[in-house]
C-alpha cells in the first residue's frame, strides 16, 4: 500500500489533561489517488496530514510512505525523505516575502546535493504552465492571492515528489482562484501524483476520488452527505 496507518494515536498535553486529536486511526491509501480528508474544527484533518508528511510523530502507531516506516527513521533521514518525495501547500502560502516568485519556487533545490540539482528550466516551464511567466521577478506582495497559492503549488510540485499534501489550499482564496488550484492538483493527480487535501470546502469534494471525513479524531463510519466516496479506512 502507498500510504498506510496502523493504529495511530497522537496526543496533546493541555494544562494537567491531555486532548487525543488522532485516536487509533487506521487508513490504507493507494497511489494516484486525490483524497479529501472533511470534518469539523479540532477533528484531527490538520494532526493527521502533518503525522502523514512526517512533521509530527505519533505517541504510538505506524506510518509508513513509499513503502517506510517514517517515524522509524532519524530525523535527519526523515528530513530528506520530506524533501524530495513530499511536497507541502499550506493556506497561508509560506512565501519567503523577500524573494521572487522564481527564487521562491526554486528553493526545494537547496535541500539537494550539487549533483543532483538541475530545475531551473523544469521551474519556467512550471510557472508557464501555472500562468506565472509574466510574474516571474515579483515579489509575493505584488501578487494576488491565487497567485500566491499557485506559486506555493509550483514550489511544492517542482521536484515532482510522488506525495503531495495541501492544508486548506483554498482557504484564502476567492471561488475562481479556489477553481483554478483543484485544477491544478486534479493535473497532478492524473500525472500520477497522489495528493492529500484538508478542506472544509464540500465543492472540494467534486474533485476528490475518496472523501474521508474525521470527527474527534476518528474515522467516521458515516459518510459526509453528498460525497459519494467515502470509504472507511
Amino acid at each position: 500500500m502507498f500510504i498506510q496507518l496502523r493504529n495511530v494515536t497522537r496526543t496533546f498535553p493541555v494544562r494537567h489533561d491531555k486532548v487525543t486529536a488522532l485516536a487509533e486511526i487506521n487508513l490504507d491509501i493507494e497511489a494516484g489517488k486525490l483524497i479529501c480528508f472533511c470534518g469539523p474544527s479540532g477533528s484531527g484533518k490538520t494532526t493527521l496530514l502533518f503525522t502523514i508528511g512526517g512533521m509530527l510523530r505519533p505517541n504510538s502507531g505506524k506510518v509508513s510512505v513509499l513503502n517506510r516506516d517514517l517515524y522509524a527513521l532519524s530525523k535527519s533521514e526523515r528530513a530528506s525523505f520530506r524533501a524530495t518525495q513530499i511536497g507541502f501547500i499550506f493556506q497561508d502560502f509560506h512565501l519567503v516575502p523577500y524573494l521572487t516568485v522564481r527564487e521562491n519556487v526554486l528553493l526545494p533545490l537547496g535541500h539537494l546535493k550539487t549533483s543532483e540539482r538541475g530545475g531551473h528550466q523544469d521551474c519556467d516551464q512550471l510557472l508557464e504552465r501555472l500562468g506565472l511567466a509574466h510574474r516571474i521577478h515579483h515579489k509575493p506582495s505584488q501578487l494576488s492571492a491565487g497567485e500566491r497559492q499557485r506559486t506555493a503549488i509550483a514550489r511544492a510540485t517542482l521536484l515532482k515528489p510522488p506525495v503531495l499534501l495541501a492544508d486548506e489550499p483554498t482557504g484564502n482564496l476567492d471561488e475562481h482562484s479556489a477553481e483554478e488550484v483543484y485544477r491544478v492538483l486534479t493535473e497532478y493527480r492524473e500525472q500520477g501524483g497522489t495528493v492529500l487535501v484538508v478542506t472544509h470546502t464540500r465543492s472540494a469534494w467534486t474533485y476528490a476520488d475518496q472523501v474521508i471525513q474525521l470527527v474527534g479524531g476518528r474515522v467516521q463510519v458515516d459518510p459526509p452527505v453528498g460525497s459519494g466516496h467515502f470509504k472507511e479506512g
